[in-house]
């Protein structure tokens, strides 16, 4: 028999809890502590992207950026240098301008107010929750990717959960569920469940705190839940970027403009379409002499909203005198680990194949 929707509600916290006692996360590098800030700058990072893969990114952001002074005082450029490789580069954009915000208005101490965190860039209503839940034990609902699949599992709610009306029931759901104490604990217990046993593939049922209330488990479909939304086919995008070598065997990299693809990272020089010759393009727009001109094979990359092949075109620099040298736009590079250059992983993708 299928369990009524409110059947599953009782006890609902305290089977996640006692879950979470034995079997939850909690040595994470965020945990350390309950710094707001350490769990700010954790919670942006998590934004579609695998704990394991944040984690040496974390670390080695917050071994740079250690307080929101730090973060505040730097330049753009530190933090995106800081920031490369690991995308969705807005999100180190929103950090560094709202620790200039928190060291402006809040005297450098993060607000503890849900409404003036909700305010900030970047910050949505389930990442304000996160962060006063973990560093006040505030009592605010979260609904991320993880938290979205185990309720419409649990509860069997059909439709796509973008959906607004999906939604709406969702928060609702997740406002009734969240308990008035260990609210930290809670929050970081059905975030675990989602990330390690209520997964989207072959889900671990048989391990799970909920399965005896799960309404996906009695249907014996927990993988039917959530309901996807038919996406349709990335669409492809070409992009021939020069690989243009000096005698010193640097790369010239120019600064992107701060906003589309790779906003304000150091990238190759993308050749417009129109330009069907390499040597005239560079004396025209960068003012240097070129030779060669060889294509190599193209390098694909998959972006949020398209998929893109770039096609690398080797030339070597002969002469530079009418360049106008502008550090804030051009630069010389040598591809090497140690670089701290902020560039994109693409580029990384291009220099691997063709140098």
């Amino acid at each position: 028999m299928v369990r009524e929707p409110g059947q599953t509600e009782k006890g609902f916290a305290c089977r996640l809890l006692d879950w979470y006692e034995t079997s939850g996360r909690k040595s994470l590098p965020w945990q350390i502590d309950r710094d707001p800030y350490r769990i700010w700058v954790a919670e942006i990072m998590l934004q579609q992207t695998r704990v394991d893969t944040v984690i040496p990114y974390y670390e080695k952001f917050m071994a740079r950026f250690a307080t929101i002074r730090s973060l505040a005082d730097a330049t753009q450029e530190e933090v995106m240098t800081c920031w490369a490789g690991l995308g969705y580069y807005a999100r180190a954009r929103n950090l560094h301008r709202t620790a200039r915000i928190i060291r402006d208005e809040h005297g450098h101490v993060f607000p503890d107010q849900f409404e003036e965190v909700l305010a900030l860039p970047g910050i949505g209503r389930s990442t304000a929750g996160a962060i006063l839940a973990f560093s006040g034990n505030q009592r605010h609902p979260i609904l991320d990717g993880n938290v979205k699949r185990v309720l419409t599992r649990c509860f069997a709610i059909p439709g796509y959960p973008g959906d607004r009306a999906v939604e709406k029931r969702l928060w609702e759901k997740a406002e009734r569920l969240t308990p008035r104490a260990q609210v930290a604990a809670y929050t970081q217990a059905i975030m675990d469940l989602g990330a390690t046993l209520c997964t989207r593939h072959r889900p671990g049922c048989a391990a799970c705190p909920l399965k005896p209330s799960c309404i996906a488990f009695a249907q014996g479909n927990p993988e039917a839940y959530p309901q996807r939304r038919t996406k349709p086919r990335k669409p492809k995008r070409m992009m021939r970027m020069l690989v243009l070598q000096n005698r010193e065997s640097e790369i010239l990299l120019i600064k992107r403009p701060p906003r589309g693809i790779w906003g304000g990272l150091w990238a190759l020089p993308e050749v417009p379409p129109e330009f069907g010759e390499y040597g005239a393009w560079c004396r025209s727009e960068l003012g240097i002499r070129v030779s060669g001109g060889r294509e190599t094979h193209r390098v694909r990359h998959e972006l949020t909203h398209f998929q893109l092949d770039i096609l690398p075109v080797v030339c070597e620099v002969v002469d530079t005198a009418a360049m106008a040298m502008d550090n804030r736009r051009y630069l010389w590079y040598k591809p090497e680990p140690d670089n701290p250059v902020a560039i994109p992983a693409a580029m990384k993708k291009v220099f691997k194949q063709v140098l």
